[in-house]
């Protein structure tokens, strides 16, 4: 089993009255008004120490990913950020989840930025494709959204080849035309890094998955709980293709709280999450889904799943009101509470679903250093080793794990070292 620190990077203070005054977290939001420039120096600063501390801390891998114009998440290119971490001497895996490649002019760029990754951390990059989310692609870089995803094929074949052939070599494409082909250097690891896809629920980046033989990682703010549907269908899917059900074909995104008690966990957190889903997730349906975006396969197969995926946002009501039992139990959208607790929440989650991966969130939005550093050395220290022996007994093989990340497990810092915060 693997555990990757997955950091949204979000804008860590936002007004009490956010979501009535402004429309959108995502794409509207206005700059001047809402973001302090010296506020993102100091955010950034705690970002990165969040990651090195993840590092010491042993977990597996440190996870990075891409948008612009928010404040729900702002590392606009996280190869910048991954490339801090590259350069430490350390066995982590740098999954870079990933680089919005639909929006690069051209895309050879994101491969020459992968290989140089790659080439600075030893060989330890993951390399992140997924097709993007509709803000980002169409709400603010101006894309058809009926082009997006052919973008991305055609961009992810100009990846390939340019790290697989030998250059210099023309690309005759629909949208990027290249006379030269030539990246200066190509990646450490041969063929390329491995890739790993992202997405929300396609039906599309599936199958994408599955012929190229890929990982598929549902990045879901709904929960394990909630999940199940999305996760069978994928794995229908890689049934379907006849391949082998290996759970590290599968990736999933989890809100993760801890304390020392349940009790405790509730108090230090609960206004965390409610700032989270009633803020951070606050985007309205125009920007979240434009016409067009998705397939009519994949917009059917969500018409189908709508009862079990979106009953939380329609029963809960308010978010910024909703209760730590309904967060954590009732919904099941937030692991919470003690280290017995999220340990075996956790460990039953990951079986349901099947997931080699599990990409932890652990920093949300508003919690500052301190609380987040309280968070992350309670799960490095008590939940995260009960989870390092899933998949073990069965005898499965990581084979989509770089190959210069030879971290075996433990943490770097010594234990019940997790200074307890003043509640």
């Amino acid at each position: 089993m693997k555990t990757i620190f997955f950091h949204q990077q979000g804008y860590r203070d936002l007004p009490e009255d956010f979501a009535k005054r402004y429309e959108s977290v995502w794409v509207t939001l206005p700059n001047d008004e809402v973001c302090d420039p010296a506020m993102v120096q100091k955010y950034l600063r705690w970002n990165i120490e969040e990651y090195e501390l993840a590092d010491e801390l042993g977990f597996d891998g440190l996870g990075f990913n891409e948008h612009h114009q928010n404040a729900y998440g702002f590392p606009v290119s996280p190869n910048m950020i991954a490339s801090i971490l590259a350069r430490r001497q350390s066995d982590v895996a740098l999954v870079v989840l990933g680089n919005t490649i639909p929006l690069h002019n051209p895309p050879l760029r994101v491969a020459e930025e992968y290989a140089m990754l790659d080439c600075l951390s030893g060989g330890r990059l993951v390399a992140g494709l997924p097709v993007g989310s509709p803000p980002d692609t169409v709400g603010n870089y101006g894309l058809p959204p009926t082009q997006v995803r052919d973008r991305y094929f055609e961009a992810h074949r100009l990846l390939i080849e340019a790290w697989t052939r030998s250059g210099p070599f023309p690309f005759n494409g629909r949208f990027t035309k290249l006379r030269y082909v030539n990246p200066w250097p190509k990646p450490i690891q041969k063929p390329h890094p491995p890739i790993w896809l992202a997405g929300g629920g396609s039906v599309e980046t599936w199958k994408f998955a599955t012929d190229n033989n890929y990982t598929y990682s549902y990045l879901s703010f709904s929960g394990l709980k909630q999940a199940k549907s999305m996760m069978q269908g994928y794995w229908d899917q890689v049934e379907a293709a006849g391949l082998d059900d290996n759970p590290y074909r599968a990736g999933f995104a989890q809100l993760v709280v801890v304390g020392a008690t349940d009790a405790e966990a509730e108090t230090l957190y609960l206004p965390h999450i409610r700032n989270f889903y009633s803020k951070s997730l606050h985007t309205p349906s125009y920007i979240h889904s434009p016409p067009g975006f998705s397939t009519k396969k994949s917009l059917e197969f969500a018409l189908a799943q709508s009862i079990d995926r979106t009953a939380h946002t329609k029963l809960m009501g308010d978010p910024a009101r909703a209760s730590w039992k309904e967060f954590t139990e009732t919904f099941g959208m937030v692991v919470g509470g003690s280290p017995d607790t999220v340990a075996e929440q956790l460990e039953a989650g990951i079986r349901n679903l099947r997931i080699g991966h599990l990409m932890v969130i652990l920093q949300i939005q508003s919690m500052d250093r301190e609380i987040t550093e309280y968070n992350m050395r309670l799960f490095a220290e008590k939940v995260m080793p009960r989870l390092r022996s899933l998949w073990k007994k069965e005898g499965y093989q990581d084979r989509w794990w770089p190959s210069g990340a030879t971290r075996e497990g433990g943490p770097a810092l010594p234990l019940n070292s997790a200074k307890r915060v003043v509640v």
